[in-house]
């Protein structure tokens, strides 16, 4: 079965309202707490969601926002509804293997971050796809809805 490519409002809000696990690949530690790529998962966290790290540098740390840290996308037990994507495009390819292999719901590109081919190879694998928008304004604004 072929993905969705989520691109309006409508589609994003179903998302979030079935959305309760988050992976995170390139979170980054408290240590850069005042970078995007900590803050929404920290946000998202504080809101409730289960947000599984999955940092891409810092192989020192072992545990991000009081979470235990995984390596790979495809090693964290049980299912991902979304695997919230803070690299940039052309760091992309390398990872769609674990992805793929991974499964998660949905793949969502954090703003700034669009690659369609790695979008379309995600489709084909079965898996939704969301690019070049914020997850944080995203769910604030179906917060703010509903």
């Amino acid at each position: 079965m072929r993905g969705a490519l989520i691109q309006d409002h409508g589609e994003i809000d179903r998302l979030l309202s079935g959305m309760r696990r988050i992976a995170v690949l390139g979170i980054k530690p408290e240590t850069h707490a005042a970078q995007p790529a900590h803050m929404i998962p920290a946000y998202l966290h504080r809101v409730g969601y289960e947000v599984i790290p999955v940092p891409v540098y810092y192989p020192e740390v072992t545990e991000i926002l009081g979470r235990p840290v995984w390596r790979a996308v495809s090693d964290i037990k049980g299912r991902v509804d979304v695997l919230d994507v803070f690299r940039k495009s052309s760091d992309l390819s390398p990872h769609l293997p674990d992805i793929l292999k991974a499964r998660p719901r949905t793949v969502w590109l954090q703003t700034g971050i669009r690659d369609d081919a790695f979008a379309e190879s995600l489709l084909r694998g079965g898996i939704n796809v969301v690019q070049d928008e914020c997850l944080m304004v995203e769910h604030r604004r179906w917060r703010s809805e509903h």
